[in-house]
């Protein structure tokens, strides 16, 4: 698989000596590819993190697979993203048990180089290559050398934005999905109810995320007298069949919340560039997403409202946008040594 060449800038993606081992650690599936050329991954690979004792294990059986003989051997350089914040060499997931020191993975992988960031930094790190692999949900149109921002909800809710920096881009280290939730009206106002019975802090991840998408679901049957559970790919499937009335309220409730956290991520950051969802629950939503109440929630700020019109709104459909991301961190770390 070749993702974007023709935005790629080959001096920057330089490879050093053999493939690269690239990875996207989240808190259910770890994904891991080659990088055998700029830009060129190969034998991509989905792993359950839950069938695996650590991050190494997973590694190791991902080199181990049968079709990366020829294609795995001599790996010296490395770069996982990952669903954590990532502050030094200790890291610990937080939707996950996988907890570990970077260098001694490093060393019991026989690593010489290996990058560990966040994974929403490396994957805001992909949006300037995005090219035509993304969808714009409404209008507006992008400033150029201005800002972006990132949001995706799947296991968690990840957010992230880009700074323009020179001829280059800098990527935050957020962990914006924990600021507080907001609602906005009296529907969400009993969802946040509900929620503080089993959180004492309510955040934005809490509902807007798989888990998230189950406990709204959970608030308003409980608001419509009729106290039901239902795990987050059966209400999708029933919303997006027509099946189910209840889950259809529940995935427009997701998509307006959703919609809401953008804006303030847009008029945080000045994302004049736009603003990009990613993250595993949006991209299969398709066209529901396109008519839900997103971008009308989006633009929903007042005296801001006509600031917000003129941004657009793009969900990514790329398959793994973070490699590129990460492959151009890593690329970057090399150039550097």
């Amino acid at each position: 698989m070749t993702a974007f060449p023709s935005s790629l800038d080959s001096a920057s993606l330089t490879l050093a000596g053999s493939a690269r081992l690239l990875a996207d650690v989240g808190g259910t599936n770890a994904r891991f590819a080659l990088e055998t050329g700029p830009g060129r991954f190969e034998a991509i690979e989905v792993l359950s993190c839950q069938q695996h004792a650590s991050l190494g294990e997973a590694i190791r059986a991902y080199l181990a697979l049968p079709q990366l003989a020829g294609l795995g051997a001599g790996i010296r350089h490395a770069a996982i993203a990952i669903a954590n914040p990532v502050t030094g060499d200790q890291v610990r997931m937080t939707n996950h048990h996988w907890a570990f020191s970077i260098e001694a993975l490093r060393q019991e992988c026989g690593f010489d180089t290996l990058v560990v960031v966040n994974d929403f930094s490396a994957l805001a790190r992909s949006l300037p290559h995005l090219g035509g692999q993304k969808r714009q949900v409404g209008g507006g149109t992008p400033v150029p050398d201005a800002p972006l921002g990132l949001l995706g909800a799947g296991t968690g809710l990840g957010v992230s934005g880009l700074i323009p920096c020179g001829n280059s881009w800098t990527a935050l280290r957020s962990e914006g999905g924990h600021v507080g939730f907001s609602p906005v009206d009296e529907r969400e106002v009993a969802i946040l109810q509900y929620a503080w019975r089993e959180f004492a802090h309510v955040s934005s991840e809490r509902l807007l995320s798989g888990a998230g998408v189950e406990l709204i679901y959970r608030a308003l049957s409980e608001r419509a007298g009729r106290p039901d559970s239902l795990p987050a790919p059966e209400i999708s499937r029933r919303a997006l069949d027509g099946e189910c009335a209840l889950c259809d309220e529940v995935l427009e409730a997701f998509c307006g919340m959703l919609g809401t956290a953008a804006g303030n991520l847009a008029i945080t950051l000045g994302a004049q560039g736009g603003v990009y969802i990613g993250g595993g629950i949006v991209p299969r939503l398709g066209e529901r997403f396109d008519r839900s109440s997103f971008r009308r929630r989006f633009e929903q700020k007042g005296r801001f409202s006509g600031y917000l019109a003129q941004v657009p709104t793009y969900v990514i459909t790329a398959d793994y946008p973070a490699f590129l991301g990460v492959s151009a961190i890593l690329s970057e770390k090399l150039a550097a040594a």
